[in-house]
């Protein structure tokens, strides 16, 4: 018998909370970007040294269902005076997914990754589902791969969840699961929690309005789309790469000595990097735009708890003049300036009510790319690295990205002092060939204005 069912069979505390509703404006957008596009849902990665057996990462995943009432639903669909509503209950869904994969070299979870984001969740009877990756060579190297429903969670949810799982497994494996798990309670749809912002609804429609007027009146540029196809044949594919912990020190620091934040600094040498392409090709100042991702948790009141997985995440767009001889660190302040003048108006919060439009606005114009670059940095980790025999030696995530064709989009997370980069790129709009090289003028990027002088008293 499980732990789970042990606990489930002896103790007062277990029970099978029934839950239904139905799904926020925003949530329903995510369930039908999964659907159509086979976009947005999350992939998460850690490396764990130490053996893992996989009976015992079954139960650990059972609790974790239990633990959130969120990933023991699924959604359904009833239809209403002619149109799909999307509902979230419990009662009949599934175990979270478990697979085993061997793998001869270690880079090949890079494939597994890239499989995972092409693949659809099948949300009807699940929300999440795991992959075990065990390295044939050195089976003491293994990597967890999750992947989850947009609908109930973000990038931060997703990385808490991991550490939740070996959590769970320390504590199987060590005998020392002796209190009840009890279930969290579901948070409101994102929509909810944020109806008591004065304005935020009414007032977004001019922030629309803002959008609208500067994509038409002076229309961002964007990577050249080298192969269109509809959406449906399109394909999320990831290029990893990192940041050691000394050139990482290097750049916080001349961050901070700049008045830059890393998100402002990550995005500006995205714009940079492509801005290069562009500019070689066409002319000497151009208008970029890019998208930057937003944890609403600390700057709600009162804030909601990391141990809650919910959507509580939103983006900003920008957009920006780069000229042959912008500077680098220029641009970062402005993108600063700019994003920090954004989250005072409040306009972090009013994406939350437009996403569904702007969602809609790139399935009805499929020709259209949504922003230049996107960047989402989730920062610092902070989650233990030691569960028991196993050590957590790298954390990191990605969204799919199929549906944004010619967008050069990236996820950062920080572990033990390294980042972890993933870029997602649509293909086969944009070809692994030209992906290699912008990561790389990225990269080499970073590596040098890490390491120059700051010219900021």
């Amino acid at each position: 018998m499980s732990i789970l069912n042990i606990f489930q069979k002896n103790s007062k505390y277990f029970f099978n909370p029934v839950y239904t509703r139905q799904l926020s404006s925003l949530e329903t957008t995510m369930e039908l970007l999964n659907q159509r596009a086979k976009t947005w849902n999350l992939v998460t990665i850690s490396r764990i040294r130490g053996y893992i057996h996989k009976p015992v990462l079954r139960e650990a995943l059972d609790l974790l269902q239990y633990r959130h009432l969120v990933l023991n639903s699924h959604i359904v669909t009833h239809q209403h005076n002619f149109r799909n509503r999307f509902y979230l209950q419990t009662g009949t869904t599934e175990k979270i997914p478990l697979r085993a994969v061997i793998n001869s070299e270690e880079k090949e979870w890079q494939e597994v990754v890239n499989q995972e984001m092409n693949q659809p969740i099948d949300s009807g009877r699940y929300l999440m589902r795991t992959v075990l990756i065990i390295n044939q060579q050195n089976p003491k190297v293994n990597y967890l791969v999750t992947t989850l429903h947009h609908a109930i969670a973000d990038g931060l949810s997703s990385v808490n969840l991991h550490s939740e799982i070996f959590t769970y497994y320390e504590q199987i494996t060590s005998g020392n699961l002796l209190n009840p798990v009890s279930t969290l309670p579901p948070l409101p749809p994102p929509e909810k929690i944020l109806g008591h912002l004065k304005g935020a609804k009414l007032n977004r429609w001019i922030l629309l309005l803002k959008i609208a007027w500067e994509k038409l009146t002076n229309p961002p540029q964007t990577l050249k789309v080298e192969k269109y196809v509809p959406i449906s044949q399109r394909n999320s594919q990831i290029i990893h790469r990192q940041i050691l912990s000394d050139t990482a020190e290097k750049f916080f620091a001349q961050c901070r000595a700049e008045n830059a934040t890393v998100q402002s600094a990550l995005s500006a040498a995205m714009l940079l990097t492509v801005a290069k392409k562009i500019l070689n090709q066409q002319r000497k100042s151009i208008r970029l735009n890019c998208l930057s991702y937003f944890d609403l948790r600390r700057r709600l009141q009162p804030p909601i708890n990391e141990d809650n997985i919910g959507l509580l995440a939103t983006s900003q767009m920008s957009f920006h003049t780069v000229t042959t001889n912008t500077y680098f660190w220029d641009l970062s302040r402005r993108i600063k300036q700019t994003l920090g003048a954004s989250i005072q108006r409040g306009d972090i919060f009013k994406m939350v009510f437009l996403a569904k439009h702007l969602i809609n606005f790139c399935f009805l114009f499929p020709h259209q790319i949504a922003a230049t670059v996107s960047v989402s940095n989730i920062g610092k980790v902070n989650i233990p690295e030691i569960y028991g025999d196993l050590q957590l030696e790298e954390i990191s995530f990605a969204g799919s990205h199929a549906l944004y064709a010619g967008m050069f989009i990236l996820h950062v997370a920080t572990f033990q002092g390294k980042m972890l980069l993933n870029f997602v790129f649509s293909q086969p709009s944009l070809s692994q060939h030209t992906m290699e090289k912008l990561v790389n003028e990225f990269m080499e990027m970073i590596e040098e204005i890490s390491h120059l002088p700051s010219q900021v008293s």
